[in-house]
């Protein structure tokens, strides 16, 4: 097995490409080891002394750290991922796999149905897909106000760029398709 590491623009975080499907749907993070108890991989990539966040997209996972450099923990980093998948084991508990990608309650206000559906779609068909390279994910949480409220994930949560990403980015995007737009935060 073969897994192809990539850096992101979070200088901390970086992506591992296994060469097979991670999350078939959805996405899956964990900031910490007690969270991570939902996934028998992220348990096992979090006993690596400086592993801080784990992250699992369609094709890849993401690995933060605070301490040591890449050139020290990327050996038990791609060693863990290769041992998990050559295993057969899987990648999400069974009771945890269904409810994986839970951000919180969505809101906005049921006039602004129409608008929300078209800030989703080029989230999804336009935003997601390029942050996915990076090695993250950005999802809808809320539309108040002429404000678009976007939980950031992965390598894209801490990430120096982020607010570049979201206020030239990702807020231009939306305020030219979608007029009723002034701002985008995270949540």
């Amino acid at each position: 097995m073969f897994i192809q590491t990539e850096a992101t623009p979070n200088p901390a975080t970086l992506k591992f490409l296994p060469g097979k499907v991670v999350m078939e749907t959805g996405t899956a993070e964990f900031r910490d080891a007690e969270s991570a108890v939902a996934s028998p991989l992220a348990v096992r990539l979090f006993d690596i002394p400086g592993v801080t966040g784990v992250f699992f997209g369609y094709d890849f996972i993401t690995v933060t750290k605070d301490g040591p450099e890449w050139q020290h923990l990327k050996p038990a980093i791609l060693g863990t991922i290769m041992e998990h998948f050559m295993s057969g084991a899987k990648v999400m508990a069974a009771s945890a796999a269904a409810g994986a990608e839970t951000d919180g309650e969505e809101f906005f206000d049921a006039g602004d149905e129409t608008i929300v559906a078209t800030i989703k779609e080029l989230l999804e068909t336009r935003v997601r897909p390029a942050v996915a390279q990076d090695g993250g994910d950005i999802t809808f949480r809320g539309f108040k106000n002429g404000k678009v409220y976007l939980n950031m994930k992965g390598a894209c949560s801490g990430c120096p760029s982020s607010t570049a990403t979201l206020k030239h980015g990702v807020q231009n995007l939306l305020r030219h398709f979608v007029p009723e737009v002034q701002e985008v935060e995270a949540v």
